[in-house]
């Protein structure tokens, strides 16, 4: 279905209209418009695919130029947690109706955040279907600086920044139409438009030891941590940073169940020798990311929850794809 008053585009003529932007990266030899890409890094190459779903990552109501940001801001959380500086992307956008309006609200979020942050898009295809994207995303990290999951080491402390389990308490109040206030407005704001931390994880470099982004909850991404560093983790449930939004809204039980096990927040949870708490903080501070030590890597697997000394039921362990 198409506006009835628009004129009709073909798969190019939408891609020029509203995707193809000047770079303004000398970087890039050659953009939208042909076959491939032409791009000339000068450092190791960090990359990533999502893919964003109608109805599975994002509500079928959404203002489409939030979707837009959003879009590619998941997608920058993930060169943050990697400690990259992203540089160029690619977009594959499935359509099941070419409505003007959307695209130009879509197209308007995407290269507000892109600017915000720096990215060129260079490329990617259109093509006609159920509502879905995906961003293939390019950064550059020095060889040797990239942060990995796997660095992680017995007697590392384990740090969030920001706060958490406020997107998805955003999720849920997103369907509800009454009630409309601020505090529930912000956590809306949280899970539609999350912020990447991109130069946290730069500003970590040389001091994490292992980090991940928290997309799919913060037990399940650091369940991954310590999975591929072959350790434990103790969290400390009364130390995990909730929002005054979130804790105004919410009980403190249903809280802390959003801050463990709810997905969305990308933030970073990152690990760092207890002895480097001072340096983290002050390369955060640096930036203006809150950082929060909330447990600490030891031999063992898995991640283990306490509250008050005694061992704390945590409930899911987070968002699964396939579950």
């Amino acid at each position: 279905m198409t506006d009835s008053n628009a004129e009709p585009l073909d798969e190019f003529g939408l891609i020029a209209r509203y995707f193809d932007r000047p770079a303004g990266d000398a970087s890039v030899v050659l953009g939208p418009g042909d076959d491939a890409a032409l791009i000339e890094p000068t450092q190791t190459l960090a990359m990533s695919t999502d893919t964003l779903n109608a109805g599975v990552h994002f509500l079928d109501d959404i203002d489409p130029a939030r979707l837009g940001e959003r879009a590619l801001a998941v997608n920058l959380s993930d060169m943050a947690a990697m400690g990259a500086q992203p540089r160029w992307f690619l977009l594959s956008l499935t359509l099941a109706r070419t409505q003007a309006s959307w695209l130009e609200g879509f197209a308007a979020g995407l290269h507000a955040c892109a600017q915000r942050y720096g990215v060129s898009l260079i490329g990617g295809d259109v093509t006609g279907g159920a509502l879905a994207m995906s961003i293939h995303i390019l950064g550059e990290v020095p060889r040797t600086q990239a942060l990995l999951r796997s660095g992680a080491a017995c007697g590392d402390a384990v740090f969030v920044t920001g706060t958490l389990g406020d997107a998805a308490a955003g999720l849920r109040l997103a369907g509800e139409k009454r009630d409309d206030d601020a505090d529930k407005r912000w956590l809306i704001d949280r899970y539609e438009l999350p912020t990447p931390r991109v130069a946290a994880g730069i500003a970590l470099r040389g001091i994490a030891t292992a980090a991940i982004d928290v997309s799919d909850g913060l037990l399940a991404d650091l369940g991954w941590i310590c999975k591929a560093s072959g350790c434990a983790a103790d969290v400390d449930v009364a130390a995990v940073p909730l929002s005054a939004p979130l804790s105004r809204r919410e009980s403190l039980g249903q809280a802390r169940r959003f801050a463990l096990s709810g997905g969305d927040d990308y933030e970073l949870c990152f690990t760092a020798p207890g002895q480097a708490e001072e340096r983290v903080r002050g390369a955060l501070a640096q930036v203006g990311v809150a950082v929060t030590r909330i447990g600490e890597c030891r031999a063992g697997h898995g991640v283990h929850c306490r509250l008050d000394g005694r061992p704390y039921a945590a409930g899911s362990g987070g968002f699964a794809h396939f579950s």
